[in-house]
């Protein structure tokens, strides 16, 4: 860390607020704050954990270099590391990348490029639950509209029933069901007609103040994404009609996440992520992808997202058997590639990939080590959830995650 701290001044441009007076307490430094996250990721502790640790560790107090007088408490452990945006994070990788090329510590002459999912962190989807969840959010905010508006509304709370109702849905059989989710769509239509009668009448109000417009804003979030899920529920249970993974909602609070199908396996709630690691393991580019793209139509832009990090391209490209397609051959030796080849080669010629049989099998058994990096990146660094909320928060989790792998990657590096 101490022969990188150039990077420091891309983290300090999120955590710097310049209109605050440079006044009261000293907080936490950029380096303290980065090196917070570093430790966190490293070590999978929640936000209480870091703080208790950081309080009774001294070697964890070394590491992160706090002042004697400074024991951070989880609030502001989160409020600052949060700060820190995915793009900054993503930067830093390039940048940290950049360096250890020019130092010589990768390896560029061969790269393997393999997929998989980072989970959300969302309970498994049911449409009785998220009908559920959306009823017991928006009758919270109707509850505390006069803290947040000033105006007192009026409205039936009918959160227990829809408790309730959810509940035997979860426990019934299948013919019972469909008459418990018409009760418990009819009740979420009580609850939108409240809703909307509510809107109107805070915009009746006039001039809105700043906290009305937040409470308006988050009041259609949810009305919006309610509407969704009521829309998918009577297609889905009332009408028996296949509705595409495309359009639907797995989660009210973190309605980014997408549906992951990989072949015949077990559906994951998350994001696919496409990544690429040279010959001693480190990352050298990732994407967090939208939607369920197929890996053939991601192979060359992780090859780009490569070059862009790196400046060059390997003499040899190995990929899952997902990847193989002869257009992606094609295009990959077009680029200067002298070995494009893939896992299982789906009737692609070895002379097309441009190697002999037995190079064929080296640079597959080389592909079987990204197997390793991925499962390390998930188990040790805890990217196979993303805790952080939000789309943003979601990348953020991801990327602080690949960067913690890779730092770690290059502290294990044998010296000289």
């Amino acid at each position: 860390m101490d022969t990188h701290l150039d990077i420091l001044s891309l983290v300090q441009k999120d955590l710097v607020n310049k209109s605050c007076k440079p006044v009261g307490r000293l907080g936490l430094s950029v380096e303290n704050v980065f090196r917070c996250l570093l430790l966190r990721q490293i070590f999978g502790f929640s936000y209480e954990q870091l703080a208790f640790h950081l309080s009774d560790s001294m070697s964890y107090r070394t590491f992160v270099r706090l002042p004697s007088h400074l024991s951070p408490k989880k609030s502001c452990l989160q409020a600052t590391i949060r700060r820190i945006k995915p793009a900054t994070l993503e930067r830093i990788h390039r940048d940290l990348l950049s360096k250890w090329l020019e130092q010589g510590h990768l390896s560029i002459d061969q790269l393997r490029i393999d997929s998989t999912v980072v989970s959300s962190h969302i309970a498994p989807p049911s449409d009785s639950q998220l009908l559920n969840a959306g009823v017991r959010v928006l009758s919270r905010c109707l509850a505390k509209s006069r803290d947040k508006t000033g105006i007192k509304l009026r409205f039936t709370d009918q959160r227990k029933a829809s408790k309730s109702l959810a509940f035997q849905i979860f426990n019934a059989k299948k013919a019972v069901k469909n008459v418990l989710y018409r009760d418990l769509l009819k009740l979420v239509r009580v609850v939108l007609k409240q809703v909307e009668r509510s809107l109107l009448q805070v915009r009746a109000d006039g001039a809105l103040s700043s906290s009305q417009h937040k409470w308006i804003h988050e009041v259609t979030h949810y009305r919006d994404l309610l509407l969704k899920v009521v829309d998918q529920t009577e297609r889905r249970v009332i009408h028996q009609e296949r509705v595409p993974s495309l359009e639907k909602i797995v989660s009210l609070f973190e309605a980014h996440t997408d549906i992951i199908i990989k072949g015949f396996r077990d559906v994951q709630y998350g994001h696919k992520i496409n990544l690429s690691s040279e010959g001693k393991g480190f990352i050298t580019s990732l994407l967090i992808e939208e939607g369920n793209p197929a890996d053939s139509d991601r192979f060359l832009p992780v090859l780009k997202k490569h070059q862009e990090n790196l400046g060059c391209l390997p003499a040899s490209v190995v990929g899952d058997g997902g990847y193989a397609s002869k257009h992606n051959v094609t295009e990959g030796r077009a680029l200067g590639i002298q070995h494009v080849v893939f896992h299982k080669r789906t009737g692609i010629s070895y002379l097309a990939m441009g190697v002999k049989q037995k190079t064929f099998k080296r640079l597959r058994n080389f592909r079987a080590g990204i197997e390793g990096n991925i499962s390390e990146l998930k188990r040790s660094y805890g990217a196979s959830k993303a805790k952080w909320k939000g789309h943003e928060g979601f990348k953020a989790f991801v990327w602080s995650s690949v960067i913690a792998y890779n730092l770690m990657r290059l502290a294990r590096l044998p010296s000289g």
